[in-house]
């Protein structure tokens, strides 16, 4: 357990977190939205300051990032909860297992900062990711550890929903390389309905990453009858070309039933090739394709002359690239070795 960095004390022993955008204001004895972090008497805690409820070895591109670090391993590492309610969540087990049970010390297991630093290093990880739930409610854990990637000559990547308040956003920037954040849908009524959340401010940290030279992706899962209106996807896809850079990778991933809408069936193919073509459209210049079980849509091709430059295979990945150039017709290529 470890007191919290970003909250401000109000009358009667009661606080207001500030390390996400719910803001939540908490009496003594309750915890916030993430159920993660409680008021003690008037002082806020984390409850899940070195409890790791996941630790695996993943390639980078299953994040997924494709434009940073291509074929590396990383480290991810995760806690129980999240400021989400995501009716379709593929994590739910961990992300809202708190939900579940009123007490939550036993869900994950003891690992410092420092462990995940030398299992980083003995498994020949060259970052960590912080992901599977959402870094931001568990800052404090995860802003230690990036501190010491950066001493060990690590990469920090987020895998995030982007609702963090810009003070957090500043602590964090110091030592995060890249983030990779689900934008879920272009309407306040479905991240209202559908995540329990506000989209206009993800579009706000969208473009606060980017300013901070904060290498950017982003993922959006398609769900059928949900999100997957075109014209609604071709704004998202304008808002990525005018506001974030026509470099911006988008990748588009298949949705399968999971938690609570198991009644919705999986996105057709086909669907998410015309997103795909919303995406070149709008004057992207990388736009993937992700949870299909072939290669379609998978590979990045130079923007110019259109020549293979990296072949993805599930992930595996070969490069053809000379210097991050072109090999044919020597077009830069965006992305970080």
């Amino acid at each position: 357990m470890e007191q919290t960095l970003l909250y401000k004390k109000l009358k009667d022993k009661t606080v207001q977190c500030m390390t996400c955008n719910h803001y939540c204001v908490v009496p003594p004895k309750r915890r916030g939205f993430c159920c993660v972090r409680e008021n003690q008497e008037g002082d806020f805690y984390s409850l899940v300051y070195g409890k790791a409820i996941a630790e695996n070895i993943d390639p980078i591109e299953k994040k997924p990032f494709y434009h940073f670090m291509p074929g590396s391993r990383t480290l991810s590492i995760a806690t129980i909860g999240c400021n989400f309610r995501c009716l379709h969540c593929q994590n739910w087990q961990i992300s809202q297992a708190i939900k579940f049970k009123e007490e939550i010390n036993f869900l994950g297991e003891d690992l410092s900062p420092k462990k995940i630093i030398e299992h980083a290093l003995l498994n020949k990880c060259q970052s960590i990711a912080y992901t599977y739930t959402e870094p931001t409610i568990f800052l404090e854990y995860a802003l230690d550890t990036m501190k010491l990637a950066k001493k060990n000559g690590l990469k920090n990547i987020w895998v995030s929903n982007g609702y963090i308040t810009k003070q957090a956003i500043e602590l964090i920037a110091p030592y995060l390389d890249a983030i990779n954040v689900d934008l879920k849908g272009f309407t306040e009524k479905f991240y209202n309905k559908y995540c329990g959340a506000k989209l206009k401010h993800i579009l706000e940290n969208l473009k606060l990453f980017k300013q901070k030279n904060i290498w950017l992706e982003i993922t959006t899962l398609i769900i059928p009858t949900l999100n997957d209106n075109f014209k609604e996807l071709k704004k998202m896809a304008e808002f990525i070309f005018q506001e974030l850079g026509l470099n911006v990778p988008w990748h588009i991933s298949r949705f399968f039933p999971s938690y609570q809408l198991e009644n919705i069936p999986a996105t057709q193919i086909q669907t998410l090739i015309k997103c795909r073509e919303i995406g070149f459209n709008a004057g992207l210049k990388y736009v993937y394709l992700g949870n299909v079980n072939d290669h379609i849509g998978s590979d990045t091709y130079c923007s110019e002359c259109k020549t293979l430059i990296i072949e993805r295979i599930g992930y595996q990945i070969k490069r053809f690239d000379k210097n991050g150039k072109c090999p044919k017709c020597k077009e830069k290529i965006d992305l970080i070795d």
